[in-house]
């Protein structure tokens, strides 16, 4: 059974002498650049048509710079197709100027405000964020949401309240695969799932298992999950490389992908390596 050429909806690039990223700094194995030609390399046989880019993290203030860098680096490399900007979406009403200066560039297509290190668990309920996500509508931008399982609860209000918003849950939202415990991610996502405008990216995991000896049966259970929550029509496959290469060659998460989701047949293949990510992300 032949994979499509994919759409990887969930791709990092960044250069740290041009653009700040402070985390780097603890983590010496991706504190270097990582640009397209790396990306290629990495791909190894894999066929990547289309590349959605995915803010990395950059020091504040710079999300701005960080998608105007993507955009130029797209004239050189056709397949960035998408960009999912940094937006500091806590800044209320007052993130309207920064929306529409995004806006203005053809590639974004959606933001993303990272929610996982903060501590407060329903952090994307404070008054002032959710006066943010209100403005995405106007913009007609998705919202990817990358947090900790603990997070789901308040995330699943969140979208609730924002029907006509598309949300885009990343990483299938960080369950204890280290740890092996399903529960309450399961019980929570289930709750987030019933959503109707929120689809999910079957990305990073392995990095949420153990980096040197997982094996794909310890992920089984929370693809099949994903899978039986969300159904063919809203999940996506993310490489979320370089994050990944902590863990996982590209060309084995792949495979671990398309083993877990052989059941659905091609054209279920075909909707998470490709079609789905096109219709989300406007592709």
């Amino acid at each position: 059974m032949n994979l499509p050429p994919i759409v990887d909806a969930h791709v990092h690039l960044w250069d740290p002498a041009r653009i700040d990223y402070p985390w780097l700094a603890g983590v010496p194995a991706l504190n270097q650049a990582f640009l397209p030609a790396d990306f290629s390399r990495a791909a190894g046989t894999t066929t990547v048509e289309k590349i959605i880019f995915v803010e990395a993290g950059c020091a504040a203030g710079l999300g701005l710079t960080e998608a105007e860098w993507i955009s130029e680096l797209a004239r050189q490399e056709p397949r960035i197709k998408g960009i999912v900007a940094h937006a500091p979406l806590e800044k209320g009403r007052d993130a309207r100027a920064g929306l529409a200066a995004l806006a203005a560039l053809p590639l974004v297509k959606g933001v993303r405000r990272l929610l996982q290190s903060e501590s407060d668990v329903d952090f994307c309920l404070r008054p002032n964020f959710l006066a943010g996500v209100e403005l995405l509508e106007e913009f007609g931008f998705s919202l990817d949401l990358c947090l900790r399982h603990e997070q789901l609860p308040g995330a699943t209000e969140l979208v609730r309240q924002f029907p006509r918003v598309t949300f885009v849950l990343d990483h299938l939202g960080k369950p204890d695969i280290r740890g092996r415990r399903p529960e309450p991610w399961s019980k929570d996502l289930q709750a987030l799932a019933a959503r109707p405008n929120i689809v999910c990216k079957i990305s990073g995991l392995a990095t949420e298992a153990d980096h040197v000896h997982w094996q794909p049966a310890d992920l089984e259970f929370y693809l099949a999950r994903a899978l039986e929550l969300f159904g063919g029509e809203r999940i996506l496959f993310g490489g979320d490389w370089p994050v990944a290469t902590l863990a996982t060659s590209y060309e084995r998460w792949v495979q671990t992908v398309r083993k877990a989701f052989s059941s659905t047949g091609e054209a279920g293949l075909a909707r998470l390596f490709r079609t789905n990510a096109e219709r989300i992300y406007h592709v």
